[in-house]
């Protein structure tokens, strides 16, 4: 699933090739892709984009219509959906919606835009047409961006406090903090040098500390590393800056042991047992009992 990194430079990709440009073609592909229908997303044909945003995993396309009513485009790409930029389309009749990957399809005044795909049979991608950001229910919930300048070390550990989850739950907890998923909260416990499965009350100051500091420089890290990344590669450029997650049976870049995984019904987490559990490998998660 694309976290902060990915959105962020899809957000940089994006208002660099629509900021300016009208919409003349907005088609929904899949029945489940779009998420409201008051206004409908035909209302986008017409509008101009004026900036492209980013709430947590949420892309956020502002547009304005002629008549200067604002409209955002808001997606949620989910585990399995993607943007693909077309500099220009196929000649030839719309597509028609079908069982394929494509979701959406918006065109561009010039020829150019971009599709919605998602792959697999679990179908999550979303699409919000929506007045306000704040009118999705979804966002309206955000807990702070992990990297905004405001939410320093003591705002950390104040949404901390009172916590009685994992520390893995907890940094994955859109409601905590935005934009941390699956892979990214893995690769900050590894550069904490933290169990995945410590409860967050068991937190020294100093270990507050360590996290706060993990959470910045690897996001920081990612985001760097994304910037300026063309869509299309965007996924495999995550994949190979990543040094635990999805890295089960490989060595640790920093220590040499052997990276291992923590299956569950549908995701799984990885680490490093010697950089992160005092050496101990983890049973399966759910025969564990919590590492302190």
């Amino acid at each position: 699933m694309p976290e902060v990194p990915e959105v962020e430079a899809l957000r940089e990709f994006l208002d660099g090739r629509l900021v300016g440009k009208e919409i003349v073609r907005a088609l929904p592909l899949a029945v489940n892709v779009l998420k409201t229908y008051d206004p409908p997303l035909s209302a986008l044909e017409g509008a101009t984009a004026t900036g492209v945003g980013r709430r947590g995993k949420y892309l956020d396309i502002a547009t304005r219509r002629p008549d200067g009513t604002p409209l955002h485009l808001a997606v949620h790409l989910a585990r399995a959906g993607w943007l693909r930029w077309r500099d220009a389309f196929p000649a030839g009749p719309p597509p028609r919606p079908g069982k394929g990957p494509l979701a959406a399809r918006f065109v561009l005044a010039d020829g150019s835009g971009f599709d919605l795909t998602e792959q697999g049979t679990t179908k999550r991608l979303a699409v919000h047409l929506v007045r306000d950001l704040a009118d999705v229910p979804a966002v309206a919930t955000l807990g702070p961006e992990p990297l905004d300048p405001a939410f320093d070390r003591a705002a950390f550990a104040r949404l901390l406090a009172g916590e009685r989850r994992q520390v893995k739950g907890a940094l994955r907890d859109q409601r905590l903090i935005a934009g941390i998923g699956n892979a990214y909260s893995d690769e900050i416990l590894h550069a904490a040098r933290m169990s995945p499965f410590k409860p967050v009350k068991n937190l020294s100051d100093d270990e507050v500390t360590t996290l706060y500091e993990a959470m910045v420089t690897t996001l920081t890290g990612a985001v760097e590393r994304s910037r300026g990344v063309a869509a299309g590669s965007l996924k495999s450029e995550k994949k190979s800056g990543l040094r635990v997650h999805g890295r089960a049976g490989e060595p640790c870049p920093v220590c040499g042991d052997t990276v291992r995984s923590v299956s569950f019904s549908d995701s799984s987490l990885q680490y490093c047992p010697t950089c992160q559990t005092g050496g101990r490998p983890l049973a399966d998660r759910r025969m564990s009992r919590l590492l302190k």
